[in-house]
């Protein structure tokens, strides 16, 4: 289905009819008329596809159409690979939760914030806890202050039904936090260098202090020996 949408997006060989289109290679490109490219094209045992039909004139490949289609294909599963998945996460208080449990959940939302997720930050009001209803604002807003290095706030505290709300988005949204082996294996990689360094200045120390030595030695001997 996919396949069959994207082939309609270019027209091919006699599908193309202006009078005449920019052909593009890697020699560079020239205009000739469209009836000079088709022949060009099965010459080389290719087809013409047009790849942008609102330039003046339209730009157009000699290529493989299947060739042609595979690259796209590929590209689009790249461009998408390289998109950032943002997913919104959640974080569920208590009107009077602890200073324990609170500083758990901040430390989560610091996390998901730094892997470039959105955070959802509410507090549920069971029975007559409503009653509370200020002090979860209360709550909801000291989150976000302390917060506030990793995030801002993309909506304040806002009471729907028996829950208040807090939008939080990352300060820098799509910044993947680095594993801890990533962390580990890079933090041994920069030792190991600064050790090879190191090694190599001492070497040079002590091969210099040698040469040193040794002409010294020999200086010593020339003299002893005119002596």
């Amino acid at each position: 289905m996919k396949n069959d949408k994207m082939k309609n997006q270019y027209r091919v060989n006699e599908q193309i009819r202006v009078r005449e289109v920019r052909i593009v290679g890697e020699s560079g490109s020239e205009v000739v008329p469209t009836r000079q490219a088709l022949d060009m094209a099965r010459q080389q045992g290719v087809d013409l596809v047009e790849i942008s039909p609102n330039a003046q004139p339209p730009v157009c490949r000699l290529i493989d159409y299947s060739k042609f289609l595979y690259q796209q294909k590929k590209h689009a599963k790249e461009m998408k690979a390289k998109q950032v998945k943002v997913e919104v996460k959640e974080i569920r208080f208590g009107p009077q939760t602890d200073d324990h449990d609170y500083n758990f959940k901040l430390k989560h939302a610091k996390e998901f914030l730094e892997e470039g997720n959105k955070v959802r930050a509410y507090v549920f009001f069971r029975g007559r806890s409503i009653l509370f209803k200020e002090q979860g604002e209360v709550l909801l807003l000291r989150f976000a202050n302390d917060l506030e290095e990793y995030a801002k706030v993309e909506q304040l505290p806002r009471l729907e039904g028996k829950k208040m709300f807090l939008f939080l988005a990352p300060k820098k949204a799509g910044v993947a936090k680095k594993s801890q082996q990533k962390r580990d294996n890079e933090r041994r990689e920069v030792e190991a260098k600064e050790t090879a360094r190191q090694e190599s200045e001492a070497s040079a120390v002590a091969n210099g202090l040698l040469a040193n030595a040794k002409g010294g030695a020999d200086l010593l001997k020339t003299i002893q020996e005119e002596g």
